[in-house]
């Protein structure tokens, strides 16, 4: 949706601006000088004609500047992210196995999003400053300084309507707030790629080794182990038959057992 967004108030966009000269000869004058200009805002194809003052002769001009190359990198940039969420999204819901098979998916999409993070920081910051020169390039009042006409004091160049650029701002904003989008989006597809997750299995590998040392330090090899008797097998091995006078010779329980 932020996508679509963009480019549609960028490149649906169709303004224009209207100019009056009112020549010192009144029938010279020309109150209504319309000028039209649209996507991609190649200025120096827009033409217009406009009163010269010295007679009924006119004059041909257009505007300055080419600015279709900062316009038309902005509007692919979102048809191409429009496209991919849009890809993604039938992904997500229903290839879910096949996008974590080998996590190739999660990694591609990672990949993907990083770069459209990137491309949405640059076209956003160079559409804005194409929209700047587009502002100054359609203003009225620079406008009417390309008429030979209005350096005549004896004759009234004013502005009668400037050009509306609510939308191009609106596509300017749109466009940061996709890179704000897409940039913290990039954390929730890290965690589908299951480096997150495998950062966090240290600890408890850790914890595993340290009680695994403990256990084996501890109680394992302990006091009752070599020196006590109860542990030793030879306490009880040594016990022989009835009639061997070694057992008799044995003391504690070991002896009285074999009296018995």
């Amino acid at each position: 949706l932020f996508a679509i967004f963009a480019f549609a108030t960028c490149g649906g966009y169709s303004g224009g601006l209207r100019l009056s000269v009112d020549c010192a000869n009144k029938s010279e004058s020309d109150l209504n000088i319309d000028i039209a200009f649209a996507y991609p805002f190649r200025l120096h194809q827009v033409n217009f004609d406009a009163p010269t003052c010295e007679g009924k002769r006119r004059e041909k001009l257009s505007l300055i500047g080419d600015f279709s190359s900062s316009a038309e990198f902005f509007v692919t940039i979102a048809v191409f992210a429009f496209l991919y969420s849009l890809a993604a999204t039938v992904v997500y819901i229903f290839f879910q196995n096949k996008y974590r098979e080998n996590n190739r998916g999660p990694l591609i999409d990672f990949i993907v999003t990083v770069v459209f993070s990137f491309l949405w920081l640059v076209s956003s910051s160079a559409w804005a400053k194409g929209l700047s020169d587009v502002k100054i390039a359609t203003d009225p009042d620079e406008v009417l300084l390309l008429m030979s006409a209005c350096k005549q004091q004896s004759n009234k160049c004013l502005p009668v309507r400037s050009p509306v650029m609510s939308s191009l701002n609106t596509s300017v904003v749109f466009g940061f707030l996709n890179f704000v989008l897409w940039a913290g989006n990039i954390w929730f597809v890290f965690k589908e790629t299951g480096w997150h997750s495998s950062g966090q299995r240290h600890p408890p590998d850790t914890m595993e080794k340290q009680s695994s040392s403990y256990n084996q330090g501890g109680y394992n090899q302990d006091s009752y182990g070599p020196t006590g008797g109860y542990n030793q097998p030879g306490s009880y091995g040594q016990v022989g038959e009835y009639g061997q006078s070694q057992s008799y010779g044995q003391s504690g329980p070991t002896s009285f057992a074999n009296q018995i």
